[in-house]
């Protein structure tokens, strides 16, 4: 979702008072209209509006209260300190947070219930609560997509395999887990787009399950143990299988990469025939392999033409 702040299009993304609370291991005091609405990865400590200038004031910004602020709303006079907090949460704020485990005063709580704001509580120091804030909403206001296919790490590498339905993703997926490599998600990834990398998750509803057609519904997690699935995948390489042609040419000496483009990022694409009798899961772990000795310099074409000029 996008909207306008300040005159410039900007990513609006809700998260679930659960989803927030859970993935920055918050105590939820609480929960309001149960939504946060994000646009802006800044984090904000209300003290100059705690002393009464709202001139500028970030109301989009989810905000922080560490001691400081704590403090200095002790120090208000009863009278002084009800305007201030009116005023403060009557602005429409995402949520509040309050760092290190501080006692929350009576009046918070009841003006957050009073404008029906989101209301936290974390053991962690301020500072670090920040980054940690500052991190997650950087990656929730990501431009995400979703892709059909099968998110592999193998050998370090990150594999995005593509294709049409029943070409054989899944059972090649299964195949390269029982052999020891980690499945991120089958059928439906989601990509994130942090700066220059691309980041693939499975949706969390579908987290490590599998279809296998001709056995069904598997967990990947509970059949092959803790050590085969991976939460999340920086993706370095797509492999598009597709079926056999006769009189189609394909590359048979790898020198010239092909690129694939996903959320404006550019990924090595390589497209791989299926054919009865072919070894596909060797194929992509070999194909994994030769991206992680190019990341080192090292090219097999170049070594070998290097060998015939020497002769």
């Amino acid at each position: 979702m996008k909207s306008k702040l300040n005159g410039e299009e900007k990513k609006i993304t809700i998260l679930t008072c659960e989803q927030f609370a859970n993935a920055l291991k918050l105590e939820t005091i609480f929960e309001g209209s149960g939504e946060i609405t994000i646009c802006t990865d800044s984090v904000s400590r209300p003290g100059l509006p705690f002393a009464g200038f709202f001139e500028h004031f970030a109301e989009e910004r989810v905000q922080v209260i560490g001691n400081v602020e704590n403090n200095f709303l002790t120090c208000l006079p009863e009278q002084r300190k009800i305007e201030v907090l009116d005023r403060f949460f009557s602005k429409g704020i995402p949520c509040l947070v309050v760092a290190r485990n501080l006692e929350i005063d009576d009046y918070i709580i009841e003006f957050a219930k009073r404008y029906d704001v989101p209301l936290f509580r974390s053991k962690r120091i301020t500072t670090y609560l920040i980054s940690q804030l500052n991190e997650y909403l950087f990656k929730s206001l990501a431009p995400t997509t979703i892709l059909h296919g099968v998110m592999l790490d193998i050998l370090g590498v990150g594999v995005l395999i593509t294709g049409s339905a029943g070409i054989g993703k899944s059972e090649t997926a299964l195949e390269l887990i029982s052999k020891g490599h980690r499945i991120v998600a089958d059928d439906s990834v989601e990509i994130r787009s942090l700066g220059s990398s691309l980041i693939a998750h499975s949706p969390q509803k579908i987290q490590y399950f599998m279809e296998v057609r001709g056995i069904g519904i598997i967990n990947v997690k509970s059949m092959f143990g803790p050590a085969s699935v991976l939460p999340e995948k920086k993706i370095d390489l797509v492999i598009e299988l597709v079926p056999w042609e006769k009189d189609t040419s394909y590359d048979r000496l790898g020198d010239e990469k092909q690129y694939t483009s996903i959320l404006n990022n550019e990924v090595q694409k390589l497209i791989i025939p299926v054919s009865p009798g072919r070894n596909i899961p060797v194929i992509i772990e070999t194909a994994a392999r030769k991206v992680r000795l190019e990341e080192f310099g090292y090219s097999a074409v170049e070594e070998l033409v290097n060998i015939a000029f020497k002769k």
